[in-house]
């Protein structure tokens, strides 16, 4: 072994390490939030502290989780043409991103987090609330050693990919070209030579370039608001100055607590085999009916929206399970997979859904709001795949037969029962307590862990490893989410300090004085952007920008972000890049032709579109169960 890969090795354990307590600390904050919940509810007797450590917790869990993530190169990227390269192209595409992206972009958040934790050791910075915890500079100085711990993650990523180039002229090359543009740019700023194009314009231009390689999204959002902020005399680093303390305030977002949560509930239900048993008695029930597996396919696919409101586990989970059952019973290969991906997207529809959670964050709207708005239009969406799918099967008998069955209807029925009322009644106190306002989101979300938990253990499929599954991914997910939100801040930051939120409002206020027209639009730019890039990207880059924007046309805006949350669900399954696509695919693999599932999930995506059209139509539909 040489010299950088023992380095290396040490560097990675380092951050298994950061990633294991971090796990530990999910399994702990559930636990907690939990407690502080029984404790404030059933004995009226609440703690400023408590609440605190929670906060504290939830902050070091995303904070340790970011090396992790790195090593385990959980850091989205948009892979379709990533995918494609060869090993030695991705390898040098993973030194580099390193090198321009991760490693300067951390240096310099260390410097400016040092300067905020110093200010706070010198001032014995206190919580502003009595009974509150203190030493505050503690939790702040974490966000430095966060970004060490990238730095040094992001060193050890560099030697192993620079161990596994057989021929090192390609990332040669690339330094030299590199190195030549960075001349070129360094003389035009000497010169103080003006921008041929707009800034803004160069800005999003190469953030999409660098996208469309396969460098990872947070960091190149985080890098290329460093570069302009270095070239562009108007700005200076100084304009990033207060990204430590825009961190903070994230660090500080107890809505946001609810994301680890609930993806932690989604983790352990997916290991818990509840998918499966579902799958297997609804399509037992339903299954003699012509379309009676694609029927319980969405049915179990709203469910799991309900429970999980993870994507990509809804969609691999039914790929695996139903696709092989539905072929088997002579389904068209295009009805069963569109049926497959287009009930796997409902998760981010349907409450306790994280794009709404977020939605809310960007948007300042209240999520229990959010979720009671969207349960309608979910409705809708899901009585519209069944009536597809009924009318099809009815015309066309060769498409979706019935299943000819000799168990008793009464024992399949015993059966549907007990494998849909559990999961039933876990959804009903989630989304309750939190449409009841008995409970906030990350409250309800710890019930739903412990639910959850309990769920398993009833199935019998409760383990250790399980949990530790569960915690780990979770860490993972969660890093991705909130590296994404950092480098989307710095991203804004720039942005608007080049005029970027003013160009927009121009655009929209000025050249479009239309509110409907500016509605078009905007579903439209989010539309064809999330074939590109994912909804968290664009949560946190586009959406603040057009949030001013809707205040200014006095749009509403749990109206808006419910069409955006119904957009971002049709642009999960549109060709060529739909991510769901990808997902059964990969879960597929030969058993449908790509070909097959495009065809087949262009009737749902017009479908999506129609549901989308009835709530622009009647926006009141979304308040059926109230303000």
């Amino acid at each position: 072994m040489t010299e950088s890969l023992k380095i290396s090795y040490y560097l990675d354990r380092l951050s298994k390490h950061s990633g294991i307590l971090a796990a530990i600390l999910v399994v702990a904050l559930s636990l907690l939030v939990v407690y502080d919940a029984a404790m404030r509810y059933i004995f009226s007797s609440g703690s400023i502290a408590l609440q605190e450590v929670e906060w504290h917790l939830f902050d070091i869990i995303f904070l340790l989780g970011l090396t992790y993530a790195l090593k385990h190169d959980k850091h989205v990227r948009v892979d379709i043409f990533f995918d494609r390269y060869s090993p030695e192209t991705k390898a040098v595409v993973q030194i580099l991103s390193q090198l321009l992206l991760v490693i300067p972009f951390s240096l310099l958040f260390m410097y400016d987090a040092y300067d905020m934790t110093y200010q706070s050791y010198i001032q014995q910075e206190v919580s502003s609330d009595p009974g509150g915890l203190t030493h505050r500079w503690l939790i702040k100085g974490m966000l430095v050693v966060a970004f060490v711990l990238l730095v040094m993650q992001a060193l050890s990523e560099i030697f192993k990919a620079y161990g596994r180039l057989q021929e090192k002229r390609l990332l040669w090359r690339s330094l030299a070209v590199i190195a030549v543009l960075g001349m070129l740019v360094y003389t035009a700023w000497y010169y103080r030579m003006a921008y041929w194009i707009d800034p803004v314009i160069l800005l999003f231009a190469l953030t999409l370039f660098l996208l469309m390689s396969g460098f990872p999204v947070a960091f190149v959002f985080a890098g290329v608001a460093l570069f302009f902020a270095l070239i562009t005399d108007e700005l200076g680093l100084h304009v990033l100055e207060m990204l430590p303390y825009r961190t903070y305030g994230i660090m500080g977002n107890v809505t946001l607590m609810a994301v680890p949560l609930f993806i932690f509930m989604g983790l352990i239900l997916e290991k818990s085999k509840m998918a499966e048993g579902l799958l297997i008695s609804m399509g037992k029930l339903f299954g003699r009916i012509r379309g009676g597996l694609a029927v319980s396919v969405v049915l179990v696919g709203a469910i799991l929206a309900a429970s999980t409101g993870i994507v990509g586990a809804s969609v691999v989970m039914m790929s695996l399970i139903a696709l092989p059952l539905m072929l088997k019973q002579n389904y068209s290969p295009a009805l069963a997979s569109g049926s497959i991906a287009a009930s796997g997207t409902l998760g981010q529809l349907i409450p306790p859904s994280i794009v709404l959670i977020i939605l809310g964050d960007q948007m300042h709207l209240s999520v229990g709001d959010l979720f009671k708005a969207a349960v309608v239009p979910g409705l809708i969406l899901i009585g519209l795949y069944i009536l597809y799918i009924l009318i099809v099967s009815f015309l066309n008998k060769e498409v979706a037969p019935a299943i000819i069955s000799d168990e008793s209807y009464s024992v399949v029925l015993q059966e549907a029962i007990k494998e849909i009322i559990p999961p039933l009644l876990l959804i009903g106190v989630v989304l309750g307590s939190i449409f009841a306002g008995i409970a906030s989101p990350t409250e309800s979300a710890a019930i739903g862990v412990m639910g959850a938990v309990l769920l398993a253990v009833g199935k019998k499929s409760f383990s250790v490893e399980m949990l530790r599954y569960a915690a780990i991914e979770t860490v993972k997910l969660t890093a991705m989410i909130f590296m994404i939100l950092i480098g989307a801040t710095a991203f804004s930051l720039v942005f608007n300090e080049l005029g970027g939120g003013d160009m927009a409002m121009e655009f929209f206020a000025g050249d479009m004085a239309d509110k409907w027209m500016f509605i078009l639009i905007a579903m439209l730019v989010i539309f064809i952007l999330g074939f590109f890039i994912d909804f968290i990207e664009i949560a946190f880059v586009v959406v603040p920008i057009l949030v001013p924007i809707v205040a200014s046309f006095g749009i509403d805006p749990v109206w808006f972000a419910i069409l955006i949350a119904m957009n971002l669900q049709a642009s999960f399954l549109t060709p060529p890049f739909g991510f769901a696509l990808f997902y059964l695919k990969g879960a597929a693999g030969d058993k449908v032709t790509t070909a097959a599932i495009y065809k087949g999930v262009i009737p749902f995506i017009i479908l999506q579109l129609a549901a989308l059209l009835i709530i622009v139509l009647f926006p009141d539909l979304i308040y059926l169960l109230g303000k």
